[in-house]
């Protein structure tokens, strides 16, 4: 397996894992109250949820629906929650739709560090956008992923969707 260094990612980790540590809260409870939201990623916000852009995506467009408050799963959301969770995925779909033109889409929600989860204990959904042949040679051969477009472009293309979409 190839192994790609990047030292820059530590910093974001272990900043993550500090605020976490310091301030009781998790860097996705953490983004949403910084009102940094070019700089967080945070592409639209809903009273219960946010959209932010993966930082280190699965294919350019990653999206992820998250939770405003840290909880772990489906069960327990409040009703107001689970109301504005469908009319949410709708928009960050159309959204990713709009902006990238993909021929499907996945959608994955992680619970738990066994089942994957980056940020074990907040609920988060990927909708990630997906074309016939995405899954080229250098994924299946050289274990490595080429994303063609920066997360500043990225940023862009989503934002200027959602703004397009306006309030779902």
């Amino acid at each position: 397996m190839l192994r790609l260094w990047a030292p820059w990612r530590r910093s974001y980790v272990e900043s993550a894992e500090g605020r976490a540590g310091e301030s009781g809260t998790c860097f996705l409870c953490a983004f949403p109250a910084e009102n940094r939201d070019v700089e967080r990623g945070i592409l639209w916000r809903w009273r219960h949820w946010y959209a932010l852009l993966n930082a280190y995506p699965y294919t350019n467009g990653h999206v992820m629906l998250v939770l405003c408050r840290h909880h772990e799963g489906f069960c327990g959301l409040e009703p107001q929650e689970a109301a504005e969770l469908a009319p949410a995925l709708q928009q960050c779909e159309g959204a990713i739709r709009d902006a990238y033109r993909p021929e499907g889409l996945n959608l994955g929600v992680n619970l738990g560090r066994s089942a994957g989860a980056g940020a074990v204990g907040h609920l988060h959904i990927h909708i990630v956008p997906r074309w016939n042949g995405d899954t080229n040679f250098m994924t299946a051969v050289g274990d490595t992923r080429v994303l063609p477009e920066s997360l500043t472009s990225s940023y862009a293309r989503l934002h200027a969707a959602f703004d397009k979409l306006g309030t779902a």
